[in-house]
């Protein structure tokens, strides 16, 4: 796999492997995602390709206190050969060149699995509750 930056014409290829990979939702239009990203550290928005093909995302951002990782994703006809892990490392890779001190993310509680993906990378579950707002409606 090749890890490189996103770049426009992947759009439709990533929101077919979001959508594969069961990350699309009503409220989060992947489209407007892609494009509040690209206004904002657009060099941290990872794809990995095979023979040409998007197979692999990553979007990380830091705000100068946390990074953050967000869909993370892999083609199901490639898990298991470490491409997740190799996203992952390369994300965190970039926010430790920014100074980032701690990675944040979010799974759903339901997601067994992801859990413990993260937990094999020494990612911890932390003792807090994650509140949101909504300011602008995608739908």
């Amino acid at each position: 796999m090749k890890v490189r930056q996103f770049g426009p014409a992947d759009e439709s290829d990533v929101i077919r492997l979001w959508t594969d990979c069961g990350l699309v939702r009503p409220w989060n239009d992947p489209r407007r995602d892609i494009a509040r990203k690209l206004t904002e550290q657009p060099e941290l928005f990872l794809v990995g390709e095979q023979d040409g093909t998007v197979m692999a995302t990553v979007m990380a951002g830091f705000d100068g206190h946390r990074g953050w990782l967000y869909y993370l994703a892999v083609d199901p006809a490639h898990r298991g050969q470490s491409h997740g892990v190799t996203l992952v490392r390369t994300a965190e890779q970039l926010l430790l060149q920014r100074g980032c001190p701690k990675v944040n993310l979010m799974v759903r509680s339901d997601n067994d699995a992801v859990i413990e993906f993260y937990r094999h990378l020494d990612y911890k579950v932390d003792e807090v509750v994650v509140l949101s707002r909504r300011l602008v409606r995608d739908d």
